[in-house]
């Protein structure tokens, strides 16, 4: 029997999901990071998830895809070492940096927001810090799996400027950026594209095949919405986990940047792949539709702030969903936001705090929810196809008092699909790679 792994590294952790060519999942694997610097926790959750995995499934693995936190990048040296410490997602401190990218990049596009990849990169170079290569999380945690450094993918590089219609670096972003310390791009190429066999060192240390292929990743939230089976323009999915981030699989590509929305290259991949997880998209012209969406920093990171787990599961059957919270929240653990509201400087709201808790956390939901809303409204105010189902993906699926919140808001049918972890898109993403659609 063959296996597919796919391995999803969050905000907090790394999980990993095994799966067989009908997608019946055989196992699936959580690990937390380890406190202290990024890049050797990545690693060292990376070798946990995998050494956990039942042997006689590691024997048997095929391929490998992994995903990672968009626009979460590093420096590295030719050896593939960080150069310096990584720079997460959400991070904004490329803001300093703004009216020199505004300089660069053409007005409104993907790239003009504080966190994106761009920005980051220009922030090191304007610091100073150089590097012989510019990676994003995902291109090098596959790299210590397939050893080539400096391979990337469309979904990652969309934030750094790649441009997902001509497949290529556009001039303004190569001349822009041109220096003595520019450290190297990656290669960019289609999600799932096989890149190369499992290290020797990687296939002895965990026993998988010698001809065990690692694939080309994505990001996160498109692997949560790979897991999902969406089929039709107009349904989405909300990946509710530390952050909130919709994508919604559109005809037409919106990119606004004053709103942080942007749109990813979405081919017709699944043909033959197990119907569970995803039927045959047809796209439009070339084969090509549209994950339309964006990402907010509201979302679990800010409910696990105030409340524990099971707090969150008590709290939440004491609130009546079909009734409307009058508390009007912003929630953001610190300021600034890329979505709906694109505003580094945006700042927190969760004032005022009633005494009880079930109202406190009732204002909390309600208010991601009318963010959620937002965001889905304006997406086809600019011109996405029409919303009309959303499937939820992340620890906030499990939530059906919020789910039923929600529904009030989307005003369309929202669902939790059967595989809701990022891991199991990743793996169905390694599964299309080696099999060829």
């Amino acid at each position: 029997m063959n296996f597919y792994l796919g391995i999803d590294f969050g905000t907090t952790g790394a999980r990993s999901t095994a799966i067989d060519s009908e997608g019946k999942i055989h196992s699936e694997i959580e690990c937390t990071y380890e406190s202290g610097d990024l890049a050797p926790a990545w690693q060292n959750a990376l070798w946990a998830v995998i050494d956990r995995i039942p042997a006689a499934i590691r024997r048997q693995v095929r391929a490998i895809a992994l995903d990672g936190t968009s626009s979460t990048v590093m420096l590295c040296d030719s050896d593939g070492i960080p150069m310096c410490e990584p720079i997460l997602y959400n991070d904004a401190r490329a803001a300093a940096v703004m009216e020199k990218l505004r300089a660069i990049a053409p007005a409104n596009h993907t790239v003009l927001s504080a966190t994106s990849s761009l920005a980051k990169l220009l922030w090191w170079l304007d610091g100073g810090q150089g590097g012989a290569f510019f990676l994003h999380q995902a291109d090098w945690l596959g790299f210590l799996l397939h050893g080539k450094l400096g391979i990337s993918d469309y979904h990652n590089a969309l934030k750094l400027g790649f441009e997902v219609d001509t497949l290529c670096y556009p001039p303004w972003l190569l001349e822009g950026i041109a220096g003595a310390a520019t450290p190297r791009l990656p290669e960019v190429v289609a999600p799932g594209t096989p890149v190369g066999k499992v290290r020797e060192v990687v296939g002895d240390r965990f026993g998988f095949p010698p001809d065990c292929m690692v694939c080309a990743g994505t990001t996160d939230s498109i692997a949560a919405f790979l897991a999902s089976g969406v089929n039709s323009p107009g349904e989405a999915v909300t990946s509710l986990g530390s952050t909130l981030a919709v994508k919604l699989l559109s005809h037409t590509r919106v990119d606004d940047a004053r709103y942080g929305i942007y749109s990813h290259r979405f081919p017709a991949l699944f043909e033959g792949a197990a119907p569970q997880f995803s039927p045959l998209i047809k796209g439009g012209a070339g084969g090509c539709l549209w994950l339309v969406g964006g990402a907010s920093n509201a979302g679990g990171a800010v409910l696990r702030h105030f409340f524990t787990d099971r707090e969150l599961e008590d709290l939440s059957q004491q609130i009546d969903p079909n009734r409307e919270s009058l508390l009007d929240y912003y929630p953001l653990l610190n300021k600034g936001d890329r979505f709906p509201i694109n505003d580094p400087n945006l700042q927190p709201k969760l004032e005022p705090r009633p005494a009880d808790s079930v109202e406190f956390l009732h204002g909390l939901l309600e208010s991601i929810a009318r963010i959620e809303a937002r965001g889905y409204q304006l997406l086809q105010e600019l011109g996405a196809t029409g919303l009309t189902k959303v499937y939820t993906a992340g620890g906030g699926a499990k939530n059906q008092v919020w789910s039923a919140m929600r529904k009030r808001y989307l005003k369309v049918p929202v669902e939790t699909p059967i595989h809701t972890a990022a891991a199991c898109g990743a793996a169905l993403l390694a599964m299309r790679g080696v099999r060829g659609g």
